[in-house]
């Protein structure tokens, strides 16, 4: 059976949620490899909307293991949170349909602290984060003070783990202004918060190994997207994780080997929430309409996201570095009316044609796009479950799309719904 990584090819907000939601009905397992709670997934379900931030979303079909890897960093408030929120809308949640990695590290209420206090004070170039301590939380696990799963179950080593966090963090607080840290408050939060998580807990990697050579299909979720990847993202305007597909066997602890199909989510257009380089960013009537059309506002922020024309170079340059084989494209039916398209085919970096995005920050705030136009359509897209029902010029848009990108359609979305998807290529089919 093969196994197949979810990844969003552009700024995040592609649509992942229902794709992911569309393959998890034939997944065994889904499993989140990296990124925190501020993963925002919508899904809608027979009319009823399932709004997720940190649990993969697998979660809300029933029969599926649901697993966060080592890669992800854990709220465990927001965890019982969301837990409840979706249990109080009939989902059924307990150890044997979700998992929690051991040494999977946690995010504490210091960490949403010290990302609100530096976000406000920063001055240089704001990241515009959603200050829910993700960043803080991953510069802990490379620092090596993390608290993790495992820890929650051993009084000595939590005390150890906190203290050892502590002495890095009352020192930065004393340079930010807060008061220092209380300590007690803190480990009576994380005693209190304890009996609630560990019955998760679990060693994920062995799990997930045991499910594969039971021939088990896993699904591999990841949130953002790969521009925003903390290597190959617009830096430092970056989430702090890896996001590309090979992220998924680091943030799991199953081999590469045990890829089968990378699916990379793309959108019809260009999105991206906070700050940062936008070369095809539009300020026009046009990209108003996109973000009304597409009711472009974030599911965790809600904030308005920023919109522009189609960013072929852009895709072309994750589906490489995620080793994409074929691309979900969704939103497609925003287009509809528009009398010309454009697509970004290029950059104009000083005179100079570009088919790729520099690394430099200021090269890349420079860079102008290349347009090339296509012809748009009247008829509407939405719903549509078969090419047929496709306007021709739809169709060319799409065929376009895949050349640009080296990259070929595997489905295709018309609409939020699950099933308004076109099947090209079956990414669990070996």
């Amino acid at each position: 059976m093969a196994n197949v990584v979810v990844v969003g090819a552009q700024w995040g907000d592609e649509g992942k949620g229902k794709i992911v939601d569309w393959l998890s009905e034939r997944a065994d397992v889904i499993a989140r490899f990296q990124g925190g709670h501020n993963a925002g997934h919508t899904l809608v379900i027979d009319g009823e909307v399932f709004k997720l931030s940190l649990l993969p979303s697998g979660i809300v079909r029933g029969g599926k293991l649901s697993v966060i890897g080592n890669g992800v960093v854990l709220d465990p408030w927001h965890l019982v949170k969301e837990i409840d929120q979706l249990r109080g809308q009939g989902v059924t949640i307990n150890p044997d349909t979700l998992l929690v990695a051991e040494n999977t590290p946690l995010i504490l209420p210091i960490h949403g602290e010290l990302d609100r206090a530096r976000e406000t004070q920063n001055s240089v170039a704001k990241i515009g984060t959603t200050g829910r301590g993700i960043g803080p939380a991953y510069e802990d696990k490379v620092g090596r003070r993390s608290v993790r799963v495992a820890d929650l179950a051993d009084p000595a080593t939590l005390e150890t783990r906190v203290d050892r966090a502590l002495a890095h963090h009352d020192a930065l607080r004393r340079g930010l202004g807060l008061p220092p840290v209380d300590r007690a408050a803190l480990l009576a939060q994380l005693h209190d918060i304890a009996g609630a998580v560990l019955p998760y807990a679990a060693p994920v990697w062995k799990v997930l190994n045991e499910k594969r050579k039971a021939g088990k299909r896993i699904l591999f979720e990841g949130a953002q997207g790969a521009l925003l990847d903390i290597d190959f993202g617009t830096y430092p305007f970056v989430t702090s994780s890896n996001v590309i597909a090979g992220q998924a066997a680091t943030g799991t602890g199953i081999g590469p080997g045990s890829i089968d199909f990378v699916l990379g989510i793309v959108k019809a257009y260009t999105t991206r929430v906070g700050e940062g380089p936008f070369p095809v960013e539009l300020d026009d009537d046009d990209g108003q309409r996109l973000g009304e059309r597409g009711h472009e506002f974030g599911t965790v922020t809600g904030r308005k996201r920023r919109c522009g024309w189609f960013d072929a170079v852009l895709v072309r340059q994750t589906c490489a570095t995620s080793g994409v084989n074929g691309i979900a494209f969704t939103k497609l039916d925003v287009l509809d009316g528009f009398k010309t398209l454009k697509i970004c085919v290029a950059y104009e970096l000083d005179g100079a044609r570009l088919d790729y995005l520099p690394t430099a920050a200021d090269q890349q705030a420079r860079c102008t796009p290349v347009y090339e136009e296509m012809p748009g359509w009247s008829d509407s897209t939405e719903g549509a479950r078969s090419w047929a029902e496709l306007p021709a010029n739809a169709i060319k848009y799409v065929r376009r799309v895949e050349e640009l990108i080296d990259c070929p359609v595997a489905l295709l979305s018309t609409s939020p719904e699950r099933d308004d998807t076109i099947l090209v290529t079956d990414p669990f089919v070996d």
